[in-house]
């Protein structure tokens, strides 16, 4: 393929996703990431496009938001090794909350095998990978459906939250930065998912490489918010990326990264040293409730708020403390 034949392809790619990673493009056009890393280079200095940690996105500083078709095939063997990783995480029993997202639509395929698990969701995607899993209890929020995630948002969802008490959130987004947080371009979006956050005790975020350094409009979770990050490798070479990681271990964020992020690679955890000297060897609390046999239910958040009361001291703090902010 001619250099003027894969820019063009790697234009049209950008133009259809938003975002795409230097791995995916390399894949597609079939050559090697420092080819495409000068026609990313190239196409920038005509103001085609801009060039992000680890990949191109959209001129203009802000990416848009991709639909779910096209987000479903970028960084696919990355989202599974971050998966693998953060189901590692789930305890027997525990209830957690699961945001909107190709990546926890992967960790939900993964946590149909953790029994008596509760998991309260406004996607309709983490929903259908759960519906036929053993002893695990699937809860709807209420809302309106954006159908260009699978996503209930709007008031209803808020509002059912409201009252809700879980150990922890697992959420991804468009964007990640040290010094905003994780980030969505949808305003709807990220209102649902500021609901989440303040119903869990500990925030995990889910991001891999290409979503490192990425700004977006809608902050959802700052970077003081954030518990643990699980990502992948960055590639070699990303040193922003390596930078990035560094910059959010240092504000006290536990980073962990999966060892292996290529098609059949093992589910190794490495991680960055934090500045606050966080144990990264201690697995997070869990939440137990009793579950039982038999095929999941689904119900409404509102009905499991009422009863889950006399939640852990320690949720509550987390939670007043959110809201103050």
């Amino acid at each position: 393929m001619f250099a003027a034949e894969r820019r063009q392809l790697i234009l049209e790619m950008v133009r259809a996703n938003g975002a795409v990673s230097l791995r995916e493009l390399a894949r597609v056009v079939q050559t090697s990431e420092v080819t495409v890393r000068r026609d990313v280079r190239a196409l920038e200095a005509e103001g085609l496009l801009d060039r992000r940690h680890g990949g191109a996105v959209l001129p203009g500083g802000f990416t848009r938001e991709s639909g779910f078709p096209q987000k479903s095939h970028l960084a696919t063997a990355e989202k599974t090794a971050i998966a693998d990783l953060a189901a590692s995480l789930v305890e027997e029993g525990e209830a957690i909350v699961v945001g909107a997202g190709t990546t926890t639509q992967e960790l939900a395929r993964r946590l149909a095998r953790v029994p008596g698990l509760t998991v309260v969701t406004n996607s309709l995607l983490v929903a259908q990978a759960l519906a036929h899993a053993n002893r695990v209890e699937v809860v709807m929020t209420g809302g309106t459906l954006r159908g260009t995630n699978y996503a209930l948002v709007g008031s209803g969802a808020e509002q059912s939250l409201q009252g809700l008490r879980v150990s922890r959130a697992f959420l991804s987004g468009s964007g990640l930065t040290a010094e905003r947080g994780l980030s969505t371009s949808n305003m709807l979006s990220a209102s649902v998912d500021r609901a989440l956050v303040q119903a869990a005790a500990e925030v995990v975020v889910l991001a891999d490489h290409t979503k490192l350094g990425s700004d977006t409009m809608f902050q959802t979770v700052p970077t003081d918010v954030i518990t643990r990050l699980v990502t992948d490798q960055p590639p070699a070479g990303d040193d922003r990326a390596a930078t990035e990681l560094q910059a959010l271990a240092d504000q006290g964020v536990q980073v962990a990264v999966a060892g292996n992020s290529e098609p059949g690679g093992g589910g190794g955890e490495s991680s960055v040293p934090s500045g606050r000297g966080r144990r990264r060897d201690v697995p997070l609390p869990g939440q137990r409730r009793n579950g039982g046999p038999g095929a999941p239910q689904l119900r409404s958040a509102g009905a499991l708020a009422e009863s889950s009361a006399g939640s852990a001291e320690r949720a509550q703090a987390r939670v007043a403390d959110l809201r103050r902010r």
